[in-house]
């Protein structure tokens, strides 16, 4: 199909705004969830499930061989972020979380999809960029490449209303809108167009300010110990100014270190500046200490009293509803195209 000219943005509302509907959302399981992930989506998960809203999550750990060379036991790393999603305030009993692996009908979609978007979009997606170049890779495979509409099928599959994302994942999410719009415009309505909600941090830069990502280890994970969160923000690059300033451009480490205290404490970061004054680099690190420990330990305590059983409990009631909207999906598709 050859790619529509007209630009569609897709709209990324308010963190704050009260919404209603399905929601879909997710994670590769290829490390612990860190603050990133906390501010950027799982705090809006958490909100908006509290609303009402029909929450799916997917464990998407068939996008985690989009970058791997080697096989990494995936049924562990599958059961450690489920119980991460458990002690952050995700209901399994109200939302529905599952595996990509346990849904066929789900990756089914990618193939119609794919036929819906040009090679050049794919070569373009800054997203796929951006992890190629983190990746350090002077080639990709295929999955990599069509990882956006992967995506894709995972929005769309459930006909989900709203995606809450990180700002970097706009792209993605814009290509959803054009592939459900493409399909549409050849085989008639099936599909809404969902729109973005975007979390409070955007992107939240690690603690040597590259952006938090798990893969280059420069977060504080969720399952951090208050002695490991003291020592990751010890370690952290500062300056030698006396007085704490919030000047992202001037002073970028000092900048991300009040940042963090500031969405732990729910708090302007220049505000938190305000108040360290001139007690330097040891009282801003003692303050950033202390706000990351004091939102992590209801968070510690929830996750304690959790176990693998549960986490494959979850899974499997998970599978089973994703597998039956999947399903009826899929036979809504085929039967658009005329395929059956």
């Amino acid at each position: 199909m050859t790619a529509t000219t007209r630009t569609h943005h897709a709209p990324a509302p308010a963190a704050g705004r009260t919404v209603t509907g399905r929601v879909l959302t997710g994670d590769r399981p290829t490390g612990g969830l860190h603050l990133g992930h906390y501010f950027g989506t799982l705090a809006n998960r958490v909100r908006l499930q509290q609303q009402g809203c029909e929450l799916f999550v997917v464990v998407a750990d068939y996008q985690v061989i989009t970058d791997r060379d080697r096989p990494v036991d995936l049924a562990e790393r599958r059961t450690a972020m489920v119980l991460d999603y458990l002690a952050c305030g995700i209901d399994a009993e109200a939302s529905t979380i599952f595996a990509h692996s346990a849904v066929p009908a789900l990756n089914q979609l990618l193939l119609p999809f794919l036929s819906l978007v040009s090679t050049g979009e794919l070569d373009r997606n800054p997203t796929v960029k951006e992890e190629i170049r983190t990746a350090d890779r002077s080639s990709v495979n295929g999955l990599m490449l069509t990882y956006p509409v992967h995506q894709a099928a995972d929005i769309l599959f459930c006909k989900a209303e709203l995606v809450p994302v990180g700002k970097d994942q706009l792209p993605h999410l814009e290509l959803t809108r054009s592939i459900a719009r493409r399909f549409n415009e050849r085989y008639g309505p099936v599909f809404g167009l969902p729109e973005g909600l975007l979390g409070a941090a955007g992107i939240l830069l690690g603690l040597d300010g590259r952006k938090m990502s798990k893969s280059l280890g420069n977060g504080i994970a969720l399952t951090d110990c208050p002695d490991q969160v003291a020592a990751k923000v010890r370690a952290a690059r500062t300056d030698s100014e006396r007085r704490i300033s919030y000047e992202p451009t001037r002073r970028p480490e000092v900048a991300t270190l009040l940042t963090l205290a500031g969405l732990c404490l729910d708090e302007d970061p220049a505000s938190v500046a305000g108040r360290i004054g001139t007690g330097g680099a040891a009282e801003l690190k003692r303050v950033v200490t202390e706000s990351v420990n004091t939102l992590l330990e209801p968070i510690r305590i929830r996750r304690a009293g959790y176990g693998a059983a549960d986490a494959e409990r979850v899974l499997r009631r998970g599978a089973e509803r994703a597998r039956e909207i999947a399903d009826a999906t899929l036979v809504e598709v085929n039967a658009a195209m005329r395929m059956g």
